[in-house]
């Protein structure tokens, strides 16, 4: 077991040094396999062969890109933003700021909800809503910290839960396909159903560090300074150029088509539980309307699939890198000394399983990518300690997003930061990182726990 252990340890180090994750993944599985006696070869043969297991998942994040950019050609990301902040400045000088305080916290969760399922433009919205909102902030004497962490929680509560758009690849393509590969062999099997109600009490404990968060930890006013920000302008993940000040001008058939598109794709992936075809159908929809123009249809096309690039290459190099682990044949060694170290406590596994995850979250900076390397491992572990079929995608499911709320190269505290720290005033470490790592990874472990316990 100790290729292995190595090679986590060796994926994981390099990563926290900021090698760039791909090569991290690389070298920690050729690390692995020279030490378990495949030979260069074989590893290689290995690798390779776990690549095309990832090759779905990675097409699904292009083909949502895509549509993603495809649907900011039509403005209507750019018409919402603009409408929020316009309801917000007027109303910020009401007397009543409670109000106006809990209407914004409202809404720019909504917002982050809907950027992972309904707008599936992931982090790309928060440079476009937020910075005009700060002035808002700044009068309102509002905790940036506090919409950090309300930001977060719609990217990463709403995917371990809501199996639709990003949240359909997290639960389906990845965490359900991962634990059945992994579980063939074992006469194990969940079906995807199970998912969201095995994910419910890990992420109501996130929603727990949300409330302590607005109503605790955060609810002092915290004084900023009024910072004019010389660009008033910001360039949306379409390339056009958004004044935050403006109206978007935008055709009333356009604004149509580019909602008939979402509720079609909705409409695709919930029938076929494919988000390739349902991204697919948004985009002819979209071309077909005159969104953009034929010839431009590649140009939008591939400038989407490059924006979701990295992480794809990231998802199907953890696939090569865990069937290398599984060449190795030293997962039931390694599941075996486990057991025969925790000994009968099933308290105990699960706890460390979760701490486990914790970390190679944190080195890797994506959950995505981190459930093919700790499924291999936990579904056989999980059997031998004799966890439940929901216990077991608890297990993993928060394993796996343990560390997304709270890594300082994850997405979930990068876009936040983006948005907040445009006038120089908001801190990524301290700011940011801190904030939703204790807020919501503290609450993970707990609720993670109780639900290996008792579902």
């Amino acid at each position: 077991m100790f290729a292995i252990l190595t090679a986590i340890g060796v994926m994981f180090g390099l990563s926290l040094a900021r090698v760039p994750v791909v090569f991290a993944l690389i070298v920690g599985a050729v690390t692995g396999g020279l030490l378990s006696g495949l030979g260069l070869q074989g590893t290689l043969d290995a690798f390779n062969g776990g690549l095309g297991k990832g090759a779905q998942i990675a097409l699904a994040y292009g083909v949502l890109g895509a549509f993603a950019l495809a649907l900011a050609r039509s403005g209507l990301p750019d018409l919402l933003a603009y409408k929020l902040i316009t309801s917000l400045k007027g109303s910020s000088n009401q007397k009543a700021q409670n109000k106006v305080k809990y209407f914004i916290f409202l809404a720019i969760g909504v917002a982050a909800i809907f950027s992972q399922n309904v707008i599936p433009v992931h982090i790309a919205f928060i440079p476009v809503l937020i910075p005009p909102l700060l002035i808002v902030f700044n009068h309102l004497k509002l905790d940036r910290r506090l919409i950090a962490c309300i930001l977060t929680f719609g990217l990463v509560a709403t995917y371990m839960l809501i199996p639709v758009g990003f949240g359909a690849i997290f639960l389906n393509d990845i965490l359900g396909q991962n634990i059945n590969t992994f579980g063939k062999t074992h006469g194990f099997q969940i079906t995807y159903d199970q998912i969201p109600t095995a994910m419910a009490l890990p992420v109501f404990g996130m929603f727990l560090g949300l409330l302590i968060a607005i109503f605790y930890s955060y609810r002092k006013p915290r004084e900023y300074r009024d910072i004019h920000i010389e660009d008033s302008s910001i360039q949306n993940i379409s390339g056009k150029v958004v004044k935050h000040n403006e109206k978007p001008e935008i055709a009333t058939f356009t604004i149509v088509m580019a909602i008939v598109a979402i509720i079609l794709t909705l409409i695709v992936q919930l029938y076929s539980g494919s988000m390739i075809l349902a991204g697919l159908v948004g985009v002819a929809v979209l071309s077909c309307a005159g969104i953009f123009k034929w010839n431009e249809a590649d140009d939008v096309i591939i400038t989407g699939m490059r924006m979701m690039a990295l992480i794809g290459f990231i998802m199907i190099s953890a696939q090569g890198f865990a069937a290398v682990i599984d060449a190795t044949n030293q997962v039931p060694t390694l599941v075996d000394a486990s057991v025969e170290w925790i000994g009968d406590s099933k308290g105990l596994a699960a706890f460390l399983m979760l701490l486990i995850g914790l970390l190679i979250t944190l080195g890797i900076g994506s959950s995505f990518s981190t459930v093919p390397i700790l499924a291999i491992i936990y579904v056989p572990l999980c059997l031998q300690f004799g966890f439940s079929p929901a216990a077991t995608i608890a297990i993993i499911g928060t394993a796996a997003a343990l560390g997304d709320a709270g890594s300082p190269a994850s997405d979930s505290t990068l876009g936040p930061t983006s948005g907040l720290n445009m006038d120089g005033q908001h801190d990524h470490m301290r700011d940011s990182v801190v904030p939703t790592f204790i807020h919501y990874n503290i609450p993970l472990m707990i609720f993670g726990w109780i639900a290996a316990m008792t579902l």
